[in-house]
């Protein structure tokens, strides 16, 4: 369509998803709702269908591919792709790149933040799961792949059973690289999620697990509650992502308080849920930061 004279170009945005949820998560269109209020057009888009039109779109939105870390090197190639068809990406391709493997922890841990002890077996390396554990000196530890989302294919072991679970180490090596980090007893207090958009706070929640798990997921059964942090946990949040280059969009740093600090266990830069629903004013600081 021909704008006339005195009319606002058409913004069209993509919210990019996978094809499990090609409508969005309710979650997620809440903020679609708050972009269209402002005059925009907000679209869901699964990521790897081929007739998309990725030239229609001012700006693609990552929201829920949830499946990228089950083909970590086709979404990668589509990020290229999509970053030369026209719309800006958020959050930035180098950042997605960079945080696609949680070996960034790394990263920030030798820049000063605190993390989680993490040690990394590469794909193919004669570890067992015994020596990597007496070589770390970890009694109870929780193994995942190192490109991995929603708790997939991340369980929890111990030097008493080091011996039965060999065999699935072996076969996660066999596939991938490999990340062993020490349980946090105190991960059953709860795991934050603060969330900021362009560069602020905007809101928080505790995610808790359910008797006898440790991971929080709702879809294992954890629950979430809306909460405000201790200052010490925002302060850390706002020094872990003064390290990310700017600029960048939405980000979800998740920890633990431990011994009166906060702890890193993941900064979410892809494609975390940002529950929008915990706070009313979420949506809009959201569209207010795609914005500007």
């Amino acid at each position: 369509m021909t704008q006339g004279a005195g009319t606002t170009p058409e913004r069209r945005i993509a919210f990019v998803t996978w094809r499990g949820l090609p409508h969005l998560s309710a979650d997620d269109r809440l903020a679609a709702a708050a972009l269209a209020s402002r005059g925009a057009v907000v679209d869901p888009v699964v990521w790897d269908d081929g007739a998309a039109d990725w030239s229609r779109y001012q700006a693609a939105v990552i929201r829920s591919t949830w499946d990228y870390h089950l083909r970590p090197t086709e979404f990668l190639a589509w990020i290229e792709r999509i970053a030369v068809a026209g719309p800006r990406i958020w959050n930035p391709p180098e950042l997605l790149r960079w945080n696609l493997d949680k070996r960034y922890l790394a990263d920030l841990g030798q820049r000063g933040i605190p993390v989680v002890p993490t040690l990394a077996v590469k794909r193919g390396e004669p570890s067992t799961l015994t020596g990597v554990l007496e070589a770390a000196g970890w009694n109870q530890v929780v193994v995942k792949p190192a490109v991995s989302a929603s708790a997939h294919q991340t369980w929890r072991t111990s030097t008493a059973r080091a011996a039965v679970d060999s065999g699935r180490f072996s076969e996660l090596v066999r596939t991938g690289d490999v990340l062993v980090q020490p349980f946090l007893d105190e991960i059953k207090q709860g795991e934050w999620s603060l969330c900021f958009f362009g560069g602020r706070f905007s809101h928080a929640v505790l995610k808790r697990p359910p008797e006898g798990e440790f991971r929080v997921q709702s879809e294992l059964g954890g629950d979430v509650v809306v909460a405000r942090p201790e200052p010490v946990a925002l302060a850390r949040a706002a020094e872990i992502l003064a390290l990310v280059p700017a600029p960048w969009l939405y980000a979800r740093v998740d920890g633990c308080m431990v011994r009166d600090d906060f702890m890193l266990m993941e900064l979410e830069l892809i494609e975390p849920t940002l529950f929008f629903h915990a706070d009313p004013a979420a949506p809009d600081r959201f569209a207010e930061a795609l914005q500007a």
